[in-house]
């Protein structure tokens, strides 16, 4: 791996890492239920890139499956959540 992308890999997880911190905040302090369903999924988005990055990082395959599962079960928890938020059930 070349030196340029290996400072771009570092800089960009710590970046993702930050905002998760950021998102954190929002998700204890939001002020309405629908803040923090968008903070939950920006949480799994950023999940799913830093993975992605990692994969990039260490080359190997593992990271890009535990991203797939990532956004995988992050799209069926914000549905759920929305779901919940709309009618105030899940399953009918």
């Amino acid at each position: 791996m070349s030196a340029l992308l290996s400072n771009a890999t570092l800089l960009s997880l710590f970046i993702f890492s930050v905002a998760m911190a950021l998102t954190l905040i929002r998700l204890f302090k939001g002020p309405s239920a629908q803040d923090r369903v968008l903070a939950l999924d920006y949480l799994y988005i950023l999940a799913m890139l830093m993975m992605l990055v990692l994969g990039i990082r260490y080359a190997s395959d593992t990271y890009f499956e535990a991203a797939l599962l990532i956004a995988l079960f992050g799209f069926v928890g914000s549905f759920a959540l929305a779901k919940f938020l709309l009618r105030g059930e899940v399953i009918e």
